[in-house]
């Protein structure tokens, strides 16, 4: 049978206000720890640089306008209000060449509207999921996409988990893509078990997986082996400047990052676009190694603009900057499991 969609990526959509708060006007206490602390003065006026609003952002809306990019058919299936912030995020999304068949709108709702505080590179984000019912779409055969791509959804999303298990337990030749969001590592293994045994992708930083698995190791090895454990059969974890490492089961590789052309912008949606990539290179058919080289080049081009989706590139481009990539730029095989 011909797959209609590529790839349908299941997660919440929001529309992001970058607010660009002025260098004087906050500072970061106790950047070194855990836990750093945006500081601002308390109960007056606080003038800002400026403020940008992103439409149709989100892990998942990030990912789908990324495979779209790259050439795959992409779809999204998410939820929204009956607002202008809707009406504007189907818009978005429509001129991204994501199909919007499987986003829901509900009527009386907003939709997610978030607040993101820029200062310097990194961002904090005030965050609101509005409690959408959250139904599982009628997906006809000759909509039946090759990949699902899970992500990024809000806690009253719980029962959506048994209906993707479901789904791919009666659809066993469609593929998981799992890239947890916050609420979905609080959820915790067990609640999940059901979508880690059928996860194909599964995609982690390094202190998601010491979160995921329970453990504090820092040897990536070791969480490696712990994530296969639970079902995946690709397991990837990031670890910001030090690159990223990739097991197939058999080998796990680690690869270095993509050369940065300047200092990152913002680093808003780096993750999405690193994971996003890596699962557009496996759907296509490429090997874990190439999609371990395709993976770092497009959060080096986010990273230089504002937001999530500026700066993903179009696979030509993509390619482009992979064939003059340094010599260096190859994954390295670091063990045999």
């Amino acid at each position: 049978m011909s797959h209609k969609v590529d790839i349908l990526s299941i997660g919440d959509v929001v529309t992001d206000a970058f607010i660009k708060l002025l260098p004087h006007e906050a500072s970061v206490e106790h950047p070194d720890s855990h836990h750093p602390l945006l500081c601002m003065t308390f109960g007056t006026k606080v003038p800002f640089e400026k403020a940008t609003v992103i439409n149709g952002v989100g892990n998942s809306p990030n990912a789908a306008v990324c495979f779209a990019l790259l050439g795959l058919n992409s779809s999204l299936y998410a939820n929204i209000g009956d607002d202008k912030v809707g009406d504007d995020i189907l818009l978005s999304l429509n001129s991204r060449k994501v199909s919007t068949e499987f986003v829901f709108i509900n009527k009386g709702m907003s939709s997610n509207y978030h607040y993101v505080l820029s200062y310097g590179a990194d961002r904090t984000i005030l965050i609101k999921h509005e409690a959408y019912p959250y139904h599982w779409p009628q997906i006809s055969s000759s909509k039946k996409p090759r990949w699902i791509y899970l992500s990024s959804i809000g806690e009253k999303a719980k029962h959506i988990h048994e209906h993707i298990s479901s789904y791919l337990e009666q659809n066993p030749d469609v593929k998981l893509a799992f890239q947890p969001g916050t609420f979905q590592i609080r959820e915790g293994v067990n609640k999940l078990r059901r979508i880690y045994q059928k996860t194909e992708i599964f995609a982690v930083n390094l202190e998601e997986a010491q979160t995921v698995t329970g453990s504090d190791s820092t040897d990536v090895t070791k969480l490696i082996r712990m994530l296969h454990d639970l079902g995946p059969k690709i397991v990837v974890v990031t670890d910001g400047p030090k690159g990223s490492y990739a097991s197939d089961g058999a080998t796990i590789y680690s690869m270095r990052n993509y050369p940065d052309p300047k200092k990152p912008f913002d680093r808003t949606g780096c993750g999405d676009a690193y994971t996003s990539t890596f699962v557009a290179a496996i759907s296509s058919g490429e090997n874990i190694q190439t999609a371990l080289r395709w993976a770092p080049i497009n959060p080096m081009s986010v990273v230089q603009q504002l937001g999530a989706q500026a700066g993903l590139l179009p696979k030509q481009k993509l390619l482009n900057l992979l064939a003059r990539a340094p010599h260096d730029y190859q994954p390295k095989e670091i063990i045999k499991l």
